[in-house]
C-alpha cells in the first residue's frame, strides 16, 4: 500500500494510472486537432485586431506620390561605429540630397539618380520608408539678412486662409500666414492677437486684398 492510500483512503490519480493496461485510448490526434482550431482562432483574432488598428492609423496618414523628375531626400540609417559622410553615430545625417527621380519601378517604388561617391549609379528605395518629399521651391540665400548672432527675422508676407474657432467665452480667429524665405506648403496659422502685436498693421494691409 502506497502512503497516499494509506493517508486519504484511495489511490492516488497520476496520468500513469487513469486507466488500467491494455485499456489505453491514443488520444495524441485529438490534441493535435484541438491545438490546430486553436492556433487558427488565434490568427483569426490577430488578423481582425491587426485590421481594426491598420484603419486607425490610416487615418492620419496620406499617400505619397512622386512624379518623374521630382527631388526628394533619401534616408540614410545611422549605423554604430560607421563614419557617414564624415560623422559618426547620432550626429549623422538621417536625409541626404536632394537626388532626382528617373524612373517609377512599382506602386511604392522609385529609382533615383545617385552621384557616384556614393557607391551606386542608380538604385531603387521604397518611397514611404526612405524618402521625403523635397519642396520645389529653393531659397535664394543671398537675399537672406544674417545678423551678427547668426540669426534672421522673418516676418508674415501674405495671408493664405483664415478660420474661426469657437470657445466657451469668445471666437478666436486664426490666420494662415505664409512667411518670408518659406513656400506656401510650409505656411502656418497663427493667432490674430498674436500678429496684431508682433506685427502691427499686416492684418489692416492684407485683410481686404485677402478678403
Amino acid at each position: 500500500m502506497a502512503p497516499f492510500e494509506a493517508l486519504y483512503g484511495r489511490r492516488c490519480r497520476t496520468p500513469l494510472n487513469w486507466s488500467e493496461p491494455g485499456e489505453r485510448v491514443t488520444f495524441g490526434p485529438d490534441l493535435v486537432t484541438q491545438a490546430e482550431e486553436q492556433v487558427k482562432l488565434i490568427h483569426g483574432n490577430l488578423k481582425r485586431a491587426q485590421s481594426r488598428q491598420k484603419s486607425y492609423s490610416d487615418k492620419r496618414r496620406r499617400p505619397l506620390v512622386f512624379e518623374l523628375g521630382d527631388h526628394v531626400y533619401l534616408r540614410v540609417s545611422p549605423m554604430k561605429g560607421v563614419h557617414r559622410f564624415g560623422v559618426k553615430g547620432k550626429l549623422a545625417p538621417r536625409y541626404i540630397g536632394p537626388f532626382k527621380i528617373t524612373e517609377r519601378c512599382g506602386p511604392v517604388a522609385y529609382r533615383l539618380e545617385l552621384p557616384p561617391h556614393i557607391g551606386l549609379r542608380f538604385m531603387t528605395y521604397f518611397m514611404s520608408r526612405n524618402l521625403r518629399k523635397c519642396r520645389k521651391k529653393r531659397v535664394d540665400t543671398s537675399q537672406i539678412q544674417i545678423e551678427p548672432d547668426l540669426t534672421y527675422e522673418e516676418h508674415p508676407i501674405k495671408i493664405l486662409d483664415q478660420k474661426q474657432r469657437t470657445t466657451r467665452r469668445r471666437a478666436i480667429n486664426f490666420y494662415k500666414v505664409q512667411w518670408s524665405n518659406h513656400s506656401e506648403e510650409e505656411a502656418t496659422w497663427e493667432q490674430e492677437e498674436y500678429l496684431q502685436t508682433k506685427y502691427p498693421g499686416f492684418l489692416s494691409a492684407t485683410t481686404n486684398e485677402y478678403v
